[in-house]
């Protein structure tokens, strides 16, 4: 399994886009409709998934390196599990189309997290497209209003502020592991489905999408994502990531034929314009 740390990051991040982009649609295919239990079977899948991950990796060493990550490690675990939780909880209160295109903003949250904390200058174009994807967002959740979808996009918000966070944590210790970041994340994650869970007895079918939501799209997803973050600026991250939203609601509206509404095809149109704004941004590579 070390080979994953010989291949190219941005590669390693289009794929974790990828895995990431069957979350709505297999959240759509369980039984139960608790997002706490949706929460607890995909958390613990996911910590399974990341533990065999370090024990392949790092065999006797997996204590000692979940050790090195310290108290960024437990920090970063914590502030992820929040959109571990919202992840659940905006994809069964909106459509997938909402969640994705409100979780494309993290190109727009790398760049202000990257000014503050990498030093990154923001140029003219990086903050006309940072102006153009909020105005996306508000398009979307204006219109949110008078459907009932608001309660949705607004906590689909907190996905790209944690993966900002997450990315800062990685790009600023690039020397450390931080994979045990998503592993404290899993145990955060499951300690809040175990205790909100209104029951523990799961169909055959739902321990299924468990183990697909946990293993090969979160844990795969995130391992990818934060071993690639560690070679590529942060904004070029965001960029990358759009895979999961690009690819995301195609697989809903092919498979369960889950139209989104004008208003979200309109204010996806608006961000992803953002973001092609932005690569025309001539800034130079942030040295790792």
């Amino acid at each position: 399994m070390q080979f994953i740390y010989k291949i190219p990051g941005y590669i390693l991040i289009l794929f974790g886009g990828f895995c990431l982009s069957w979350g709505g649609f297999i959240v759509r295919l369980f039984e139960t409709s608790n997002a706490w239990e949706i929460l607890l079977l995909r958390s613990i899948f996911f910590f399974i998934g990341v533990s065999v991950f370090l024990f392949l990796i790092y065999k006797k060493d997996t204590v000692k390196i979940i050790k090195n990550a310290g108290f960024l490690g437990l920090l970063g675990g914590f502030v992820m599990s929040f959109s571990y939780a919202a992840f659940v909880f905006a994809m069964t209160n909106t459509t997938v189309a909402n969640v994705l295109f409100i979780i494309s903003t993290q190109t727009i949250f790398l760049a202000i997290f990257g000014f503050f904390f990498l030093k990154e200058k923001v140029s003219l174009i990086g903050f006309l497209s940072i102006v153009l994807a909020m105005s996306g967002v508000g398009v979307m959740i204006g219109d949110a209003i008078s459907t009932g979808t608001l309660f949705g996009n607004l906590i689909a918000l907190i996905l790209p502020i944690s993966f900002s966070t997450l990315i800062m944590i990685v790009r600023k210790n690039p020397n450390l592991d931080m994979v045990p970041i998503i592993w404290h994340a899993s145990i955060f994650s499951i300690i809040y489905g175990a205790i909100m869970s209104q029951s523990f007895h799961f169909s055959n079918n739902d321990i299924l999408m468990g183990f697909f939501l946990g293993v090969p799209q979160l844990a795969l997803g995130f391992i990818c994502i934060t071993i690639g973050s560690k070679t590529t600026r942060s904004v070029t991250i965001g960029l990358l990531m759009l895979t999961e939203t690009t690819f995301g609601p195609l697989w809903v509206w092919i498979f369960l034929n889950e139209i989104p509404p004008l208003s979200v095809l309109i204010g996806g149109m608006i961000i992803i314009f953002a973001i092609i704004v932005k690569s025309f941004d001539k800034n130079k590579p942030l040295k790792v």
